[in-house]
């Protein structure tokens, strides 16, 4: 029996669906970890039968249902101004430099993007050092959570969305069963 192949995206969390096709199948599930940045392509390759993603995604081609919003938060070192806030605006952000760009609809400034492509991880670490700002979802920076760095809501940013994505062409019956799992149908639903 080969696995059924489902990626998620940074901070996406399949774990109880997870569990409830364990208990539900005896087809073997595999997790696989993606980037943002890759989270289309193991769909379009075929890699994956399914993938939890991070909005937007290019729905050419793809079956997308959104799942759930998460909000956006601000990484900064424990010595920076934010610190102090318990929520701030991109008003309070204007002037700070953004290590990691975020797809959240803002545009920075030019002057605000003065940092080679990184990831997360390292972005996160030249934060903590007392340099610039990161902008992510509220379940990346708790991933990447130090002792030497806090998180702030933004106020004004648009939540991010996570979503379940699979090609439109894929008529495998696993596919069925895994929305049905998400959605919230029990093991005795006529649909699954």
């Amino acid at each position: 029996m080969t696995a059924f192949r489902v990626g998620f995206v940074t901070g996406a969390t399949p774990d109880k669906w997870a569990r409830a096709w364990r208990e539900r199948s005896r087809i073997p599930l595999e997790l696989v970890p993606v980037e943002e940045d890759q989270q289309e392509a193991g769909l379009r390759d075929g890699s994956l039968d399914m993938c939890l993603v991070r909005l937007p995604v290019d729905r050419e081609g793809l079956h997308c249902i959104p799942l759930y919003e998460e909000r956006p938060v601000v990484v900064a070192g424990l010595e920076h101004v934010v610190a102090a806030a318990d929520e701030v605006t991109l008003a309070d952000l204007e002037d700070e430099q953004l290590v990691l760009p975020h797809r959240s609809g803002w545009t920075p400034s030019a002057e605000q993007l003065d940092w080679p492509p990184m990831s997360v991880r390292d972005a996160v670490e030249v934060v903590a050092s007392g340099t610039g700002i990161v902008l992510v979802p509220m379940s990346v920076a708790r991933l990447h959570h130090r002792k030497d760095v806090v998180s702030r809501p933004v106020a004004d940013l648009p939540p991010t969305t996570v979503g379940l994505a699979w090609l439109i062409d894929n008529e495998d019956p696993r596919v069925q069963t895994f929305i049905g799992i998400v959605r919230g149908r029990t093991a005795r639903s006529s649909r699954t």
